[in-house]
């Protein structure tokens, strides 16, 4: 299409905003869509931004990347979109019954094998750990934190969430944990140096595992912590109580039952699991699931966030399991993202340096931006879900009363 038509046609779609305000601002011409909050402004620096745009969430970002518009509030634009997105949805789902056998042929044949997925995390997690250091905060945790004060720094949220976590498994020196999905070792060395319990953690990054071995070493748990370099499903044993934060969006909707059935099979009879996991509203998780959107292409490959009709279908279709407990966490993700934003583009500099070119970060802005108006606008959750086997007869403490700050807006450096 040229981009004169293209033009055309996304003025048009445009024009059937709901919610929120966007301008576009393309040299001397204005148009604005839209009224009321988030307010959002889209600065064209060059037609070809027009025709990008009909590729989706993968043109928007890709466009951006490209240097072929700017925005004073990124995260506002972003917001906009997430809060108009549901009659596209309506679209897709009409035409859902058409691309379902592809779908399914295709999830067949990109199917998450365990050297696929080490590929897939590979393609994220081993980026270079000073880009997560930068990023993050000390403890490299890269999931949703708690801010039980609105004035608690990363950091603090950080500890604050892993408390969380021990505390609703009720973990002590009596327990064996498995972690599926290390990270950097945040949780596995909380654990075991606040609550005195076994962890035995496994990841498929090799530059996770070189760190969180690092850091086990430095913390002297060697005899409390063992680091494996292994897919979930080659593991064995049993355990008193199991923890996945954030794994399961790596797992792919075709394995999202597997993922539960060896979760129950690793667990004792009396056992227990905590799961962090993004999700995705139960309408929107048919059309996105294999679709070439800008997270799936760009930022985890082949990824797919469940939603929470998923996750309670496919534990009872394939475990013993039984949810308990489950807390909404969504706000704090927000807030979260918002701190890793503020970090990345205070860095900026400093990962240039490092080799992270223009591109990249404009890319990882966008990622992050995207993120957090996706959690403001609850396109997207964090919940976290307490499931247990059986025999289980413990009980689940309270979870997190304290909102999160209000975020404010961060100036893109440069």
């Amino acid at each position: 299409m040229t981009e004169r038509a293209a033009r055309r046609v996304v003025l048009g779609l445009l024009a059937r905003l709901h919610s929120g305000r966007l301008e576009i601002v393309e040299g001397d011409r204005r148009h604005a869509f839209g009224t009321g909050s988030p307010r959002g402004v889209v600065e064209v620096r060059s037609p070809r931004f027009w025709p990008a745009l009909l590729h989706g969430s993968r043109g928007l970002a890709e466009s951006y990347a490209d240097g072929l518009w700017e925005s004073p509030d990124l995260t506002a634009v972003i917001r906009v979109a997430a809060r108009n997105v549901d009659r596209l949805d309506a679209v897709r789902r009409r035409i859902a019954p058409v691309r379902g056998p592809w779908q399914r042929a295709h999830g067949f044949v990109a199917r998450n094998t365990p050297a696929r997925s080490r590929r897939q995390v590979a393609a994220h997690y081993d980026l270079g750990d000073e880009l997560y250091e930068l990023m993050l905060d000390p403890t490299l945790s890269y999931s949703c934190t708690v801010f039980e004060r609105p004035d608690a720094t990363l950091e603090e949220a950080a500890l604050a969430k892993l408390d969380l976590v021990c505390d609703k498994l009720d973990l002590g020196p009596r327990d064996h944990v498995l972690e599926i999905g290390t990270g950097w070792g945040g949780f596995a060395v909380h654990a075991a140096s606040t609550r005195d319990c076994r962890v035995t953690t496994t990841t498929l990054s090799r530059a996770q595992h070189a760190e969180t071995v690092r850091r086990v070493r430095e913390a002297g748990l060697e005899g409390r912590v063992e680091v494996l370099l292994d897919d979930y499903r080659a593991l064995d044993g049993r355990y008193d109580k199991l923890v996945s934060i954030e794994m399961i969006e790596a797992v792919g909707w075709r394995d999202f039952g597997t993922f539960f059935e060896r979760c129950g099979d690793l667990l004792h009879p009396g056992g227990a699991m905590l799961l962090q996991a993004i999700t995705i509203d139960d309408r929107a998780y048919e059309v996105e699931k294999a679709s070439r959107s800008f997270m799936r292409t760009h930022i985890f490959p082949n990824g797919c966030l469940p939603s929470l009709e998923v996750i309670a279908r496919c534990v009872a279709r394939n475990s013993d399991l039984r949810t308990v407990d489950l807390e909404d966490l969504t706000p704090h993700y927000a807030e979260t993202v918002r701190r890793w934003r503020a970090n990345v583009e205070r860095e900026a500099d400093a990962l240039e340096a490092l080799g992270y070119d223009e591109r990249f970060r404009r890319m990882w802005r966008m990622y992050l931006a995207y993120c957090e108006g996706g959690f403001a606008e609850r396109r997207i959750g964090v919940v976290q879900a307490v499931l247990a086997k059986p025999d289980w007869r413990g009980s689940v403490r309270a979870g997190v009363t304290a909102p999160p700050p209000v975020a404010t807006p961060i100036a893109a450096a440069g």
